[in-house]
């Protein structure tokens, strides 16, 4: 009978031993920060902020899960392991995400290149047709000299594209394409204006 409680007694100590120093989960630790590095890299944080936000708040609560499992006496990282594998799925998706998006800025930044370059010479042709006239000869001289600007901007913004700098070649695209606008604008309104006025016979 003591042989016996002996053997329950050394059974009941292992199996506390066993359940008390349960491994921590560091094969999905490891894969989970790794899936987040490789979606920071891709530029998730710039591309798809929100989601990048996102996902380190997932990988904090995991985090947490695994802090307090820790500290209890009776390990069980279960729990822990599917949130971490759900960090790992979520990361993946969001380095999906960042790709398409950056393949979506890349077409928006091209199109408007070329609506810029369209534009541009618009505004050249604009000015053959405006009223010339002392004034007049001044303010298309300055307009010709804001055109230029707006196609150094654009070559600007390709070498930007170039390098890889989506986001600031995109904003600067933007603010040329909103200016030859504006700048064609005035001129077809000018040459309105002075066609419809009446002439003198």
């Amino acid at each position: 009978m003591k042989i016996t409680n002996k053997l329950i007694g050394a059974l009941i100590i292992g199996m506390v031993a066993v359940t008390s120093c349960a491994d921590v989960p560091q094969t999905e630790i490891d894969a989970a920060t790794a899936a987040i590095e490789t979606a920071k890299a891709a530029g998730a944080e710039v591309y798809v902020t929100e989601q990048y936000n996102a996902l380190n708040d997932s990988m904090a609560v995991a985090m947490a899960s695994l802090e307090e499992q820790k500290s209890k006496f009776f390990k069980k990282y279960t729990k822990t392991v599917e949130k971490l594998t759900q960090v790992t799925a979520m990361a993946n998706e969001v380095s999906a995400n960042t790709e398409a998006t950056k393949e979506a800025v890349k077409t928006e930044i091209l199109a408007s290149m070329e609506e810029v370059q369209t534009l541009v010479a618009q505004g050249r042709q604009l000015i053959t047709e405006a009223p010339k006239g002392k004034e007049g000869t001044t303010a298309l001289e300055a307009i010709k000299t804001e055109l230029d600007v707006v196609e150094a901007s654009i070559t600007e913004s390709n070498t930007m594209f170039q390098n890889g700098e989506l986001k600031p070649s995109l904003e600067k695209v933007k603010v040329a394409k909103e200016k030859a606008s504006s700048i064609n604008t005035e001129l077809t309104e000018v040459i309105s204006k002075y066609k419809a006025a009446p002439r003198r016979k």
